[in-house]
């Protein structure tokens, strides 16, 4: 079976390695418009912030001689009827199979003095923008962020880092509306301008203002303007669904996709930000990395090249089919001296018939948890500013441990659930607790790839993917491995914090 994916990010490429892991009698072929080998774009902020190097961010290269894969080509077109994509180098390659992992462009917000693209305006979606950015952020310079979701919370405190004077301007009439209502986004405005950066909520700039084609400020109104050497876009992606329009599949907002990430094309699929699932995208890596594992699991399972009728259903894992699937919508703010966690949606969980909803909100310090429970268990948290209580929250909420009758206690003391076990290092975790949850590694599988021979972070995360997702458990990992050299008198790993290795 001849595979052709069209996308070589992240989701594209561990899609082809979980594909290759599970099934023998197929090759692949990966058209990758950029140029670059597949790197991990969750962290290019950490890059912005100086934390991490670009040449940190590869991930593993699509393994063994059944992979095939053209970085710098683009697909122009696909040919349903013949099953042939062209390419952008004005080649073609047939397929049997043909996966979308197109991902998303970053959205450009439609304002008089954008559409020139003037230097000194940068979105943050590439590895090339990273450069841009990173060379452009001069300490001292004044320096604007549009838009107030994840993204630019980080890049706005990663600007900050660098010794930018930063104003973060956000449309929306709070800070991270998707995830937070008012008070959680007031606690988080709190250690915003605690850090030194000005926030502007509600207003939309009218103009963008250029001279000698260089981004000079933004104007709001008729006398009002904020003076900006320096402006990142992190206003929200678009879908990359016009090689799938173009071919006449099903599109919306992103490709139309079932429970499997199949169009309504049999022999055509689309996984990670460019496909809309039936419950929706999330746009988080977590997501995307299951379709690519879930697709891999149904293509190992067609007996043909083409099963015209369909793959088998119903498989949440490769390995176990009757677990439940493991959420994949926990969000984490990744900036230095703001914490900011949410799992599900507790504004709206907490609405609901049987939902029961404890807060503890102190904006003034910065400080805002909730948490919602159904059933016995978190079903919805959002933690602003206390994180030892937002980690042992998402433990909780992933494993669905039990909790508490009385779920008041989650917000003052770490869970102690009925079955939840205290957890305050990862050397005292059992060996099934989730270390890396981007990727589902446990410590039982760091402490086996220690004892396989991996000594350093780079090392273990070629050999478990831990820490190639947003780079949370990074410290966690590390701990781990000086207390696995220590136990056993080796030499403790070199400090690879430092960003090298952190994100293989």
């Amino acid at each position: 079976m001849h595979v052709v994916v069209v996308g070589n990010g992240m989701v594209g490429s561990r899609f082809v390695e979980e594909l290759l892991d599970r099934r023998a009698d197929v090759r692949v072929t990966v058209l990758g418009a950029e140029r670059h080998e597949p790197y991990n774009r969750v962290l290019l902020s950490e890059v912005v912030a100086g934390r991490a190097e670009l040449s940190s961010l590869g991930l593993a290269a699509a393994p063994g001689e059944r992979a095939t894969v053209r970085t710098g080509v683009a697909a122009a077109a696909v040919d349903r009827a013949s099953r042939t994509v062209t390419t952008s180098d004005g080649g073609a390659v047939g397929y049997d199979v043909l996966v979308l992992a197109t991902g998303a462009r970053a959205r450009i917000p439609d304002v008089p003095g954008l559409a020139e693209r003037p230097a000194g305006a940068h979105p943050l979606r590439t590895f090339d923008d990273a450069t841009a950015i990173v060379g452009a952020a001069v300490p001292g310079a004044a320096a604007v962020v549009l838009g107030a979701g994840v993204l630019g919370l980080e890049v706005a405190c990663g600007l900050a880092d660098r010794g930018l004077t930063v104003t973060l301007v956000h449309a929306g009439g709070h800070l991270m509306d998707r995830q937070l209502d008012e008070p959680a986004s007031h606690a988080v405005e709190h250690g915003l301008r605690r850090r030194g950066i000005a926030v502007r909520t509600g207003r939309s700039p009218e103009q963008v203002l250029v001279h000698d084609g260089r981004v000079t400020g933004l104007r709001f109104g008729a006398e009002e303007v904020l003076p900006a050497e320096l402006m990142v876009l992190a206003t929200g992606t678009v879908p990359e669904t016009g090689l799938a329009a173009g071919a006449g599949l099903a599109v919306g907002r992103g490709i139309v996709v079932d429970a499997d990430g199949r169009t309504d094309d049999p022999s055509v699929y689309a996984i990670g930000d460019c496909a809309q699932p039936p419950e929706g995208s999330t746009g988080l890596i977590a997501q995307g990395w299951d379709q690519a594992r879930r697709l891999a699991s149904v293509l190992a399972e067609q007996r043909g090249p083409v099963d015209t009728a369909g793959p088998a259903r119903g498989r949440t894992t490769p390995t176990d089919p009757s677990a439940p699937p493991v959420p994949t919508d926990v969000v984490r703010v990744k900036a230095h001296g703001i914490e900011v966690v949410t799992m599900g949606t507790a504004s709206l969980a907490a609405g609901r018939p049987a939902h029961r909803a404890v807060r503890l909100s102190d904006p003034s310090t910065g400080r805002h948890v909730e948490v919602v429970v159904a059933g016995g268990v978190v079903v919805a948290a959002t933690c602003v500013g206390a994180g030892p209580v937002a980690a042992d929250l998402t433990t909780a909420y992933t494993r669905r441990t039990p909790v508490p009758a009385d779920p008041a206690q989650l917000l003052l003391r770490p869970v102690r659930g009925a079955g939840a076990e205290p957890e305050p290092s990862v050397t005292l975790m059992p060996d099934r607790a989730t270390v890396c949850r981007c990727n589902g590694v446990t410590k039982g599988e760091l402490t086996r790839s220690w004892r396989e021979g991996a000594r350093n972070l780079a090392e273990v995360a070629r050999a478990t993917r831990a820490t190639t997702g947003c780079g949370g458990c990074t410290d966690a990992v590390c701990g781990l491995l000086e207390w696995l050299a220590d136990s056993a008198g080796e030499a403790a790993p070199l400090p690879v914090g430092a960003v090298a290795d952190r994100a293989g």
